[in-house]
C-alpha cells in the first residue's frame, strides 16, 4: 500500500487508512512531494513503527531562502495572519517557473484543476513556515526507511535540506538521489527523460523492499 500525502490530506485520515484492518497487512509506504513531504514526515513521527519506508520527492522540510519573503516582511505577515488568516497577501514568485524546467509543461500548469495557482493565505504561510522550521529540528527522529529525490537546480525547496535530512536520519535503510540540472517538480515539470529516470528510481527501490 502507496499512501501519498498532499496538503490537502490530514494526518488523522492518513493514520486511520494505515489502521485500516483492509490494509493493515500490506507493506505500507509514505509517498510526499514537496510540502506533502513535510506531512509524510509528521505522519511518521506520530506513528514511527508503523511503516515500511517513505519516498520524498523534493521534500520540504525547509523553504529554499530565496523564496521567503525578507525577514522584517516576514514578521509584519505574522502578525497580519492573526487577524486575517485567509487574506491572500503573501508575495511569492511564480511557482510555475520556478518548479517547471519543460516549458511545454509549464504552460499545461494553468488547466491543472486541483492545482492552487493564487497567492498563499496569510494562515496556510505561516502555518508551512512554523511547520518547516520544526521539520528542520527533528531530522534525526526519523528512523524508517527512506528514499531522498531532489533536483540539484530545486529553488523552490532547498536541496541542502535533503542533504541534511540524509545525513542526520537516524535510519539504517536511507538514500538520497541528487538530479543534475533538476528542478523543484521531478515527476511534472521534468523532460521526459528525466522524469521516467526517477519513476524508475522509486520502483526499483519499492520493489527491492515489498
Amino acid at each position: 500500500m502507496l499512501l501519498r500525502t498532499r496538503g490537502k490530506a490530514t494526518l488523522n485520515r492518513v493514520i486511520w487508512d494505515a489502521e485500516n484492518p483492509e490494509f493493515c497487512n500490506l507493506p505500507s509506504f509514505l509517498f510526499g512531494q514537496s510540502m506533502g513531504g513535510a506531512v509524510a514526515l509528521n505522519v511518521h513521527l506520530k506513528q514511527p513503527d508503523a511503516w515500511n519506508g517513505a519516498i520524498l520527492v523534493a521534500p520540504m522540510c525547509k523553504i529554499a531562502d530565496d523564496m521567503v519573503p525578507p525577514w522584517l516582511l516576514t514578521q509584519i505577515l505574522i502578525g497580519a495572519a492573526k487577524i486575517f488568516p485567509k487574506q491572500k497577501l503573501v508575495p511569492q514568485k511564480d511557482l510555475a517557473e520556478a518548479a517547471f524546467q519543460d516549458s511545454k509543461k509549464k504552460e499545461l500548469t494553468v488547466y491543472n484543476v486541483i492545482g492552487y495557482n493564487h497567492k498563499p493565505r496569510l494562515g496556510t504561510a505561516l502555518e508551512l513556515l512554523r511547520t518547516t522550521q520544526e521539520m528542520e529540528h527533528q531530522l534525526e527522529n526519523v528512523c524508517l526507511p527512506l528514499l531522498i529525490l531532489h533536483g540539484k537546480a530545486d529553488i523552490v525547496t532547498d536541496p541542502s535540506v535533503s542533504k541534511a535530512l540524509y545525513e542526520k536520519a537516524s535510519s539504517s535503510d536511507k538514500k538520497l538521489n541528487l538530479y543534475d540540472n533538476a528542478y523543484h517538480s521531478l515527476l511534472e515539470g521534468e523532460p521526459d527523460e528525466m522524469i521516467h529516470r526517477v519513476l524508475g528510481d522509486i520502483i526499483s527501490w519499492l520493489d527491492e523492499r515489498s
